[in-house]
């Protein structure tokens, strides 16, 4: 089994997904195989009293591109929306940003 750190890649920070922290919301780029049950532990071991509530995931195609070499294309990956529980703890890494 994948250690917690490999299946969650890093929090995805854009004006979209600051405003779905109000909701409880979190949105983090996970590994392209890793499943909703590994992705609620991965995020319950990095985070202390965090309780996952649901998650929801999405498989992103990579954008194609033009170089002064010729077409190639970004890699695909793979995005998790976390909704947290009401009594849980708040995802330090996302305050005061």
């Amino acid at each position: 089994m994948k250690s917690p750190y490999e299946i969650i890649k890093r929090p995805i920070i854009t004006e979209k997904s600051m405003e779905m922290l109000d909701e409880n919301k979190y949105t983090f780029e996970v590994d392209k195989n890793a499943n909703k049950p590994e992705i609620k532990a991965a995020i319950e071991a990095i985070f202390d009293g965090v309780k996952v509530k649901t998650v929801r995931t999405m498989n992103l195609t990579g954008k194609s591109v033009r170089t002064r070499y010729g077409y190639g294309k970004r890699p695909d990956w793979k995005k998790a929306i976390v909704t947290l529980t009401d009594d849980s703890a708040e995802i330090e890494y996302f305050d005061g940003l």
